[in-house]
């Protein structure tokens, strides 16, 4: 899903700095691991479609075993392709790394002939329960974007933010990081179609809630005790996924 165009240019003035912590890691097994043989296939056979609009492969990790034969792949069907910040230690530790893991993979890729424009990046999400400091990260990585790779598009597996609380929380979990994400830059998400709330939101459809994520991240504390609830939900919400509350299940009792 992209964005409703907005006029408000990414800022870094709300994001706090954070220490720098070992990620959460899965092994191998545990990350889904696209099948090079089979999208090869799948390429070769696919419709195109009419108004011209490549299609996309999802994913290529910055690992050399893996992108050193995909991307020669998405070259020669003139496909676009998901640059994966997933490296050769797994997810980058901050902003620094998944900066480094991206020269890498985008460097590669514009030698095989693709521009930075038919790649779409993704700083990977994570979930808020478990690591808060790498939300933050992935919004400062964000924003290094258009400096280092001019003309690169961006996207995520927003869920991943949600991914552990309880079922009735993550939806104002998902729908604030969008607009956090989409604040420092970030073009698409690739979200639920079943939150209503959620795509109204990316549709530009509700304004209100975007101006109060916003300026928080500009810096701006609201008046509290003249919000609804639901939009105090929305700004407990922002404090956690910017550390600046503990993440528990109840935060948006408190």
């Amino acid at each position: 899903m992209s964005f409703q165009q907005r006029s408000a240019a990414p800022t870094r003035s709300g994001i706090p700095s954070r220490s720098r912590k070992r990620p959460f890691s899965r092994r191998k097994s545990e990350w889904t691991i696209s099948n090079i043989d089979a999208i090869e296939a799948a390429l070769k056979v696919i419709k195109q479609i009419p108004d011209g609009t490549p299609h996309i492969v999802n994913s290529i990790m910055c690992r050399p075993e893996r992108y050193e034969r995909m991307v020669p792949i998405a070259a020669e069907y003139n496909a676009d392709f998901i640059a994966l910040m997933w490296g050769p230690e797994g997810l980058p530790r901050d902003e620094n790394e998944r900066a480094a893991l991206c020269v890498e993979l985008l460097y590669f890729a514009n030698e095989a002939g693709i521009p930075n424009e038919k790649i779409w990046v993704d700083g990977i999400v994570t979930p808020v329960n478990i690591q808060q400091p790498q939300a933050i990260s992935l919004m400062e990585f964000q924003q290094m974007i258009p400096d280092m790779s001019p003309g690169a598009k961006s996207t995520c597996g927003l869920s991943n933010i949600s991914n552990g609380p309880p079922e009735h929380l993550r939806p104002i979990l998902n729908q604030t990081f969008m607009v956090m994400l989409e604040k420092c830059g970030m073009l698409s998400v690739i979200s639920d179609p079943r939150d209503e709330q959620l795509t109204a939101i990316a549709k530009g459809e509700r304004q209100d809630i975007v101006d109060l994520i916003y300026g928080m991240l500009d810096g701006t504390d609201p008046d509290r005790a003249s919000l609804s609830k639901e939009m105090l939900d929305y700004a407990k919400t922002v404090d956690v996924i910017l550390g600046k509350a503990l993440y528990s299940d109840s935060w948006l009792e408190i």
